[in-house]
């Protein structure tokens, strides 16, 4: 059985995402969503909030759980017995600071691989960024992001106006 890992902010989730999801749920026996803290990053959910939008959007899919974690990857996948990282590649420009991170992570620990997965050509464009800038005006980001994420977004932005 090997378990991997597939980390992100997931601020929110989109299609894009899920499409990756899907395709290690193929390729591995379990796959963890690891929903990072990144308060840097200015979040529009909470970590507790991504946690469930993540659950109740792949709650169908059995070989899938969803955690978070506030520190190292690499000791999160350690500590739970985890040998791959999961990163998705969307474009060219995603490869050099994924790369990056995958080098440093082999390097604290090498016995956690990286394994980079490319979504659907669909899902390309797709950036959680993205989803936020459109909704934000009042635009419609139905086709982007699971039923769930849709109705927890226009929930958040009513109770924000």
């Amino acid at each position: 059985m090997i378990k991997a890992v597939y980390p992100g902010t997931f601020d929110p989730l989109t299609k894009g995402h899920l499409d990756v999801i899907n395709r290690a749920r193929k390729l591995f026996s379990k796959i963890t969503i690891l929903v990072a803290h990144h308060n840097e990053k200015n979040p529009l959910f909470t970590v507790v909030e991504r946690k469930k939008m993540l659950a109740d959007s792949v709650k169908r899919m059995k070989n899938v759980n969803v955690d978070s974690y506030d520190g190292l990857l690499v000791d999160y996948a350690k500590k739970n017995n985890i040998r791959v990282v999961i990163r998705g590649l969307r474009a060219i420009s995603d490869f050099e600071y994924e790369f990056q991170m995958a080098l440093m992570n082999r390097k604290i620990s090498p016995d956690v691989e990286t394994v980079f997965l490319v979504p659907d050509e669909s899902f390309t464009y797709l950036s959680s960024s993205l989803i936020k800038e459109i909704i934000s005006v009042g635009g419609d980001i139905s086709h982007f992001v699971p039923r769930v994420v849709n109705k927890y977004l226009k929930e958040k932005l009513k109770k924000e106006s």
